[in-house]
């Protein structure tokens, strides 16, 4: 029978609110012990159920949501919140890069030409219209200045040609090592986008793990790999032994051992399987407030300076449209168009640059928080490596997990937290050795261990090979 099947069936037969044995199921619901067990981890791992071993190595099968999934409106509410940010971002990053385009430099561009319109036009009204005059020379000065600057015959003149072929291949070179522009100025306003994150990447390294160990595997093993929780990884267990056809061994200490020797087979015989790397070799880091190198900031941002004062100066002055058109066509200031509120070059754009601003401002307000909230994770890791490892020896000190957790995260760890985290890995004062000072043992992980470490040692190698090919189709 299928194992969704059985599923069904144990579903409408078996009480949820109290724990059930393999024989506890069968019985109550008329499956075979194997459908039984097949049945209940599906269940496990569907409404994420948990495992308990009894002193005699019997499984109970404990489902502490029954069969709802009260997690379900959490998890739908945080979807739809994701959903809904992503199409936020998605639609402030488009406008963010069409603001670029078009305003942040075409802004620059139009407050550029109307300063210096403004300049042209008051010149004129102090010289009684010989300002145009008088810029006539000038230009024709600076122009001069240039043509016998760059002239063949200057002593100044640089291979315009050589210079630019040189320009054109630094810029071709940076292209390929930098982002483009706007994607610099998408960084600096909304930061840099978050790495994505592969679904199947804790269960690939479940897998790694289980090839590398034989085919036999503990839960120890996964949170190695994982960092994950008890919690957590008892569903996936269910799930992996449900799509791997793995089984559940139980040495008579008790300890749980998961043994796949179908994921064993491989043509690379006597090739060393790696295991997958531990989860605290990867530290966590809070992101950057930009990911642009400083000077690129700098600029990004002065250009939204500069339109935000510009945009600041025709508010304060008044500058509608009409009337810096009657003051570029030489109305005298008398009969000028009185002060309005500038909406195009004034409300919209102070406006739009102000907000943001406020984004990477915001960022770096809450930059001291991301690095703490990174720092618990990491010092959260290290205790788990410092668990991991000392369970095996027999326990571990609070003094040296205190320890571990500050060179790891850099902060004192908090003795509620640190005892939280012990309490969710399994571990219990270890009375005996009291007079050494607070130390933890972890009874469930020794255990564990041990059935292991006895589950490899016994594990043939010939379930790795594959055995004498009889037929090919290759010619």
């Amino acid at each position: 029978m299928e194992s969704k099947q059985a599923a069904e069936k144990l579903r409408n037969t078996i009480d949820p609110k109290r724990p059930h044995t393999v024989a506890d199921a069968a019985a109550a619901s008329a499956l075979s012990l194997g459908d039984a067990e097949r049945g209940l981890h599906a269940l496990v791992s569907e409404f994420r159920g948990h495992l308990r071993v009894t002193e005699e190595g019997q499984i109970v099968f404990v489902f502490p949501h029954g069969f709802s999934k009260p997690w379900e409106t959490t998890d739908a509410l945080s979807s739809a919140a994701r959903k809904v940010g992503a199409a936020i971002s998605g639609a402030g990053r488009f406008i963010v890069r069409a603001w670029v385009a078009i305003v942040l430099v075409g802004y620059v561009a139009l407050f550029v030409a109307l300063l210096v319109g403004l300049a042209f036009s008051r010149s004129s009204e102090r010289s009684d219209s010989r300002g145009f005059s008088m810029a006539g020379p000038l230009i024709r000065l600076v122009f001069d200045a240039l043509f016998w600057t760059f002239h063949p015959w200057s002593p100044f003149y640089v291979d315009v040609d050589d210079v630019m072929a040189q320009r054109r291949l630094r810029r071709l070179q940076s292209a390929r090592e930098e982002a483009p522009f706007y994607e610099r100025v998408d960084r600096f306003f909304f930061g840099p986008r978050p790495e994505r994150i592969d679904p199947d990447a804790p269960r690939r390294a479940v897998l790694a793990e289980i090839r590398a160990g034989k085919g036999r595997i503990g839960l120890a093993d996964v949170m190695r790999v994982t960092g994950q929780s008890r919690e957590q990884i008892d569903p996936l267990m269910s799930k992996l032994l449900l799509d791997y056809g793995g089984s559940v061994e139980v040495s008579e200490e008790g300890g749980i051992a998961y043994r796949f020797p179908e994921l064993r087979k491989t043509v690379d015989i006597g090739a060393p399987a790696r295991r997958a790397e531990p989860i605290w070799f990867r530290r966590e880091e809070p992101p950057p407030i930009t990911g642009n190198q400083p000077g690129h900031d700098f600029v990004i941002g002065g250009l939204n300076l500069f339109n935000l004062l510009a945009s600041g100066w025709v508010l304060a002055n008044g500058l509608t449209i009409e009337r810096m058109v009657a003051m570029f066509r030489g109305v005298p200031p008398i009969e000028l168009p009185p002060p309005g509120t500038p909406i195009v070059l004034g409300v919209v754009p102070f406006l739009f640059s102000l907000a943001l601003f406020a984004l990477p401002i915001g960022r770096m307000l809450l930059t001291p928080l991301r690095k703490k909230r990174a720092a618990r994770e990491n010092g959260r890791r290290a205790v788990l490596q410092t668990v991991l490892e000392g369970a095996k020896a027999g326990g571990v000190s609070e003094r040296e997990l205190a320890e571990r957790y500050r060179v790891a995260s850099g902060l004192d760890a908090d003795p509620k937290e640190l005892t939280k985290q012990v309490i969710a890995l399994g571990g219990d004062v270890d009375l005996d050795r009291a007079a050494e000072g607070v130390r933890y043992r972890f009874l469930d992980l020794e255990l564990e261990a041990r059935a292991v470490q006895a589950e490899r040692e016994a594990a043939a190698e010939d379930e790795a090979k594959l055995g004498k090919v009889v037929f090919t189709s290759e010619a």
